[in-house]
């Protein structure tokens, strides 16, 4: 199975990206800032806050699914808020995350809450926004077993990225919301853009849980491309319980599809047989 794990900057890049991920290799796309439009927009809009201004497309749910046809997708919304079109309309759009599963693949259970606050229906609001969670299981039937995957995309902090009471409080749900999902001795993949640095008290957290972190085995340097001008260059990680073995892991470098690296799995697991439940 390979699984890859991607903050697509609000689809921002969005030809380098669109060519990119038919051709990718993945069975399953784990992805952060992901917009859907609920009404008809144009394909691109505009979102400001305090903090920053950034044009995004409208509809990267549809975009995608277009790009992968007869692919399964789940979006967990964090919130519905107000963006401009070209001509200054003011469209509402939701922002939050989005998993994406090959054809060939049975989506046998699935969670959607928060890590953080709770849906936010009438606009963008003040930071910190909230922010949902996403645990699949799924049954791959070239292996004719289950694993979970599982994914978040982490507090942003105009501080930083260190560590925060919030961000303590955000890790402990999703670590209740695994330990609630999954079974003792499941296969189980943690990923997405958690917005810390390395050897902070979330990923020691997820590590209490029995989960290898594959940023720090593989001593990956940096998970950002040119993209992105600040200083600290790690914001996303890929976790791993005991039962997947690793074949290959990387952060690449090219082609650049973001302002983030995608993060890329290709892996076998311990085999559970196809009725497993927990």
């Amino acid at each position: 199975m390979r699984l890859v794990s991607l903050n697509i900057w609000g689809g921002q890049l969005w030809d380098e990206l669109a060519a990119w991920l038919p051709a990718a290799g993945a069975d399953v796309l784990l992805l952060q800032e992901v917009t859907r439009a609920p009404e008809p927009s144009p394909e691109w809009l505009t979102y400001r806050d305090a903090y920053r201004e950034l044009r995004q497309r409208a509809n990267l749910v549809g975009d995608i699914s277009a790009l992968l046809p007869g692919w399964q997708v789940a979006f967990a919304p964090a919130a519905r808020g107000p963006l401009s079109s070209p001509d200054e309309a003011i469209l509402r759009s939701e922002h939050g995350i989005a998993a994406f599963f090959a054809p060939h693949l049975a989506v046998t259970a699935q969670l959607h809450t928060f890590a953080h606050g709770a849906f936010r229906a009438d606009g963008w609001g003040p930071e910190p926004v909230p922010r949902p969670v996403q645990l699949f299981r799924v049954f791959d039937p070239v292996q004719g077993s289950q694993v979970v995957a599982a994914q978040f995309h982490g507090l942003r902090d105009p501080a930083g990225k260190g560590d925060t009471p919030a961000r303590a409080e955000q890790a402990e749900r999703v670590a209740d919301a695994l330990e609630g999902f999954r079974a003792p001795g499941e296969p189980t993949i943690l990923a997405g853009d958690f917005n810390v640095v390395p050897g902070s008290d979330t990923l020691r957290r997820f590590e209490r849980l029995g989960l290898e972190d594959l940023i720090a085995t593989h001593k990956v340097p940096d998970t950002r491309t040119s993209h992105y001008k600040k200083a600290v260059r790690h914001a996303d990680y890929m976790l791993v319980s005991p039962e997947i073995r690793v074949q290959a892991f990387q952060a690449l470098a090219q082609p650049e599809v973001s302002d983030h690296r995608a993060l890329v799995l290709d892996c076998t697991f311990l085999s559970q047989p196809a009725s497993y439940l927990p």
